[in-house]
Parts: structure tokens; sequence; C-alpha cells
């Protein structure tokens, strides 16, 4: 890893709010393709998963989302429930934003697709959570970017399974709407 992108990772956890938001989008555009420093950052990226900073947690789930894909060892497999846990994070905003970023896994592999994917309908299925529609409506979206990036029809076949299973004619129609 070079020198500036380290900075970028030391600035997104210190510094003032505009410096490690600027931190932020460089990491999150740097890791949009494959990286060869993943391994560099993975341990320090799962710790900060449990950082008693939600903005840590949040930013670590995100990071870690995006350098699935730099994951030649296939890590991502026994650390993914460790990064699932923090879309149910008590705070909110930080569950729905690693939440958001999470299909980013499932772009690795097919192993990490399926469990992505094994996950994701596990949880559409609870009505017991606070939010439980937002939620809802991000994992369909998950599943909209998996299906946009691989085309493959199982994916929506399962995402309109699930909208099928909405008894509210609201959200249902709302659901359907990720899928026109």
């Amino acid at each position: 890893m070079d020198s500036q992108m380290e900075l970028a990772f030391e600035k997104s956890k210190s510094g003032d709010k505009e410096e490690r938001f600027e931190a932020y989008q460089t990491i999150l555009e740097a890791t949009d393709q494959k990286v060869d420093w993943a391994y560099e950052v993975w341990d320090q990226l799962l710790e900060d998963l449990t950082h008693k900073d939600n903005h840590q947690r949040s930013r670590a789930a995100q990071y870690l989302a995006n350098l699935a894909k730099s994951d030649p060892e296939i890590r991502m497999m026994n650390d993914f429930p460790l990064l699932w846990e923090v879309t149910k994070d008590e705070k909110f905003v930080t569950a729905r934003h690693s939440l958001q970023s999470i299909w980013k896994v499932g772009i690795a592999g097919t192993p990490q697709r399926e469990r992505l994917m094994e996950y994701m309908v596990e949880r559409f299925k609870g009505t017991d959570e606070k939010n439980y529609t937002l939620i809802r409506n991000d994992i369909l979206q998950n599943m909209r970017n998996l299906y946009d990036h691989y085309n493959e029809e199982s994916i929506k076949q399962t995402a309109l399974d699930l909208i099928e299973t909405v008894d509210d004619q609201k959200y249902k129609k709302k659901y359907l709407g990720i899928w026109k």
C-alpha cells in the first residue's frame, strides 16, 4: 500500500469531519477496483467492526465489503458473519450504511454471493426488527445490484418470490418498483 493510501486510512479515523469524509471517499474509490494491499488492513478493519465509535464500525464494514473482491484467500467466507452483524448495529444509520454496501461482497465470487443471498433471504423473512420495511427495501436493492452485475435470473426470481410474501400492498408495490 502506498503512503497516500496509508494516510487516507489514518485520516478516516481522525482529523476533522471534512478530512475524514475526504479520506472515506478516497478509500471507497480505491477499493472499487481490485487492490493488492487488502490484507494489510483486513485484520484492523475486522477489529473496527466492533469499535466503540459507530462511524468507525460503519466505515470498516463498507471498506471490507469493497475489499471482498481483493480477497484471493477468500477470507470473507469466514469473516462474513462479523461483517453481517454490523448490518444489525444498535445505531440504525450504521446498520443501514453497512447493509446498503454489503452487496459488494456478492460480486467477489460465487461462494460469497451464495452466502450473502442466504443471509439476505433469511433476514427479509423477519418482521420483528424495527424499521424492517426499510431493511427489506435495502435487501431487495442489494439483490437488484447483484442482478445488474451478474444478469442472473435466479437472483431476480428470489427477489420476486420474496416480494410475493409481502401482505401490505403499499410495500409490495414499492418493492416491485426496484425491479422495473
